[in-house]
């Protein structure tokens, strides 16, 4: 296998969120190179309101994945690199995917429902609009009504990870720690106050709806009992830091002399096959936690692993 490990035995990079950074990455790019043949990837891609022209039902995948400006890409990428790691070696590469899309289209569904909002209030019966400049028709001003960018799914990564390591630290701005359920509580209330003020034109209300959804997947995986997210604080905290701890004090219950006697090929041919079978054991333990998660595993694939991980 290709891929990196930490010393907990897990992925330095998972593959979801390894693929979700090169492709937001590569439609980036295609957003521009595409420019220069006169075709607009934005306007294709992104999402519109539901009444505008340009509006597909696709575009409530596909608009999560554009972005308009290098910093919007780098800060979510940097946000899913951040979060996603952590949450994908816990809950197993399927679960994370379901639950990355799951927000990111609920927030675009929110957004819908927030445009409707202020076209039913404002300007149903109007023909054009008066933007201040120019005046715009109707039809041309409801296409202009695009939205794009992975912050919606990012802000449901982020509700996740306060909600599963409430009092790790996160740094902001790299300098001043602050525990994950605060920053979490602290994002929120921002972006609604932001999103009720109108100020700019983020899709405050999307990042909210991203954290709506991710809140409502997570009660209902409690409430079925589904294998996931586990809300016993007192057996999480610390969990994902405390296995490299594990590994070292199991490590330390065998002498060099055991552990060399033990691993002692009679052959090139013998060391070769010893070699060729633990990293083909350790292999499929580690896939089963990126599928299932560590929980999944065994006593005996525990303690497997804890022995024999490098």
């Amino acid at each position: 296998m290709n891929e990196q490990y930490s010393p907990t035995g897990f992925r330095v990079l998972p593959p979801v969120v390894k693929h979700l950074l090169i492709i937001n990455a590569l439609m980036y790019l295609a957003t521009f190179t595409l420019s220069r043949f006169n075709i607009d990837l934005t306007n294709i891609l992104g999402l519109h309101f539901f009444k505008a022209s340009d509006f597909r039902p696709y575009q409530l995948i596909t608009y999560m994945f554009m972005h308009g400006s290098f910093g919007h890409l780098f800060f979510n990428m940097f946000a899913l690199w951040m979060f996603g790691n952590t949450l994908e070696n816990l809950w197993g590469s399927q679960r994370f995917l379901l639950f990355y899309m799951v927000c990111g289209i609920g927030a675009g569904l929110c957004q819908e429902l927030v445009q409707y909002i202020e076209f039913a209030v404002r300007l149903s019966d109007y023909a054009t609009v008066n933007t201040g400049s120019q005046i715009i028709p109707m039809a041309t001003y409801l296409n202009m009504m695009n939205t794009v960018g992975a912050s919606g799914a990012i802000y449901g990564l982020l509700l996740a990870f306060g909600m599963m390591f409430p009092n790790s630290m996160i740094y902001l701005y790299f300098l001043f720690p602050i525990k994950a359920k605060w920053f979490v509580i602290g994002y929120a209330v921002i972006e609604l106050i932001t999103g009720l003020r109108g100020v700019d034109n983020v899709a405050h209300f999307a990042h909210l709806g991203g954290m709506l959804f991710g809140l409502l997947l997570i009660l209902y995986w409690r409430k079925k009992g589904l294998q996931g997210p586990n809300f016993d604080l007192k057996k999480w905290k610390g969990w994902f830091w405390s296995q490299k701890e594990k590994m070292r004090k199991n490590r330390v219950k065998y002498t060099p002399y055991e552990e060399v006697k033990e691993e002692v090929p009679r052959n090139d041919g013998e060391y070769n096959r010893q070699r060729a079978e633990k990293e083909r054991n350790i292999d499929e333990i580690l896939d089963k936690i990126a599928k299932s998660g560590y929980d999944s595993l065994t006593p005996e694939e525990k303690e497997y692993l804890f022995k024999n991980s490098k």
